[in-house]
């Protein structure tokens, strides 16, 4: 059994902060030190910081980014090429797009992958509001940009059949993107090649 060594506003932070991908207990109590040494510089910002945004952030209702407005920044921006639609899983997955600057382009979040072990159906993905965008017109091209794991494939294959017979282009990512790999994990280099070199499904 391990014993407390600070406060329960202390551990509390902590085990929050161990919650967090990428910080485990160890980098968590770091972490944790670090804010509350520095509480006029960091910990009172950034506590700031995250009451504003966890009072402010909504989903997109029509690519179902998350920002400040909706529809997001990215909706909003008319020098993107609003007849091109990159499809990804999640958030995360349009923002590792984003900062490779692989494409101007529109946004659809699906908001995970097909699942039927997991219980994840059409329904509780975001594919039927994706079909209606594409068939309100003006889309010429729908990239399928999923992570290439078998449920991603399977949630590609299942878009590609409910977009059949509507006049649009429908593509994938090139093989640039390992099999069984992350978007969320790759470097922007192999992204941007990715994406220039994608193929007709």
């Amino acid at each position: 059994m391990s014993r407390s060594i600070a406060g329960p506003e202390i551990e509390r932070l902590i085990q929050l902060l161990a919650k967090l991908p990428g910080l485990g207990p160890r980098s968590a109590r770091r972490a944790a030190l670090h804010l509350v040494k520095r509480r006029e510089q960091l910990l009172s910002p950034l506590a700031g910081a995250m009451a504003e945004a966890a009072d402010r952030v909504v989903s997109c209702s029509c690519c179902g980014n998350i920002d400040t407005q909706d529809p997001c920044t990215i909706c909003r921006d008319a020098a993107r090429d609003g007849s091109i639609i990159v499809v990804v899983e999640d958030v995360s997955d349009l923002w590792a797009l984003e900062r490779a600057k692989a494409l101007n382009a529109a946004y659809h979040v699906l908001g995970g992958v097909l699942s039927p072990l997991e219980g994840i159906g059409p329904e509780e993905l975001t594919i039927g509001r994706l079909v209606e965008r594409v068939g309100e017109g003006g889309i010429k091209e729908v990239i399928i940009a999923v992570n290439a794991t078998v449920e991603g494939q399977t949630t590609a294959h299942y878009i590609m059949d409910q977009l059949e017979g509507m006049d649009v282009r429908v593509t994938r990512l090139a093989h640039g993107v390992p099999v069984g790999g992350e978007l969320d994990y790759l470097d922007e280099g192999t992204l941007s090649a990715a994406m220039r070199s994608r193929t007709a499904f």
